[in-house]
């Protein structure tokens, strides 16, 4: 692989949205299992998912209004994965983890309202 493929692949969003699923399940085999976290455990691993699935819907979409209408729900379930990140009871040795987390949620959401934008001006 060259330099220019490993450029691209580093940047495909549909690899980001990926890791950032797979990176929140990964957070989660750390956390405490008491009762109330297991329900935001529930809910952050569909809602991380959710982000990459309704990506790759959006790329195979039929037109453009499929396309905005996955691109809304991606901006969406990125902004309720930080949501469940922020209620999750964690030590302190996960808070760096979560930290990032939070923050790949949140320029998720912001990658995804500017696509929105753009395809609002076009």
């Amino acid at each position: 692989m060259d330099e220019g493929t490993e450029y691209v692949k580093k940047f495909d969003l549909e690899d980001r949205t990926f890791d950032f699923a797979n990176n929140c399940k990964e957070f989660l085999k750390k956390i405490d299992k008491s009762i109330h976290n297991i329900e935001y455990y529930k809910q952050l691993v569909r809602s991380s998912g959710s982000v990459a699935a309704n990506f790759i819907e959006a790329n195979e979409s039929f037109s453009r209004n499929d396309f905005v209408h996955r691109i809304k729900i991606c901006r969406k379930e990125a902004k309720e994965s930080r949501l469940w990140l922020r209620l999750i009871d964690i030590n302190e040795l996960s808070e760096a983890q979560r930290a990032l987390l939070i923050q790949e949620a949140t320029e998720l959401m912001k990658i995804f309202g500017a696509m929105l934008e753009k395809i609002k001006s076009n």
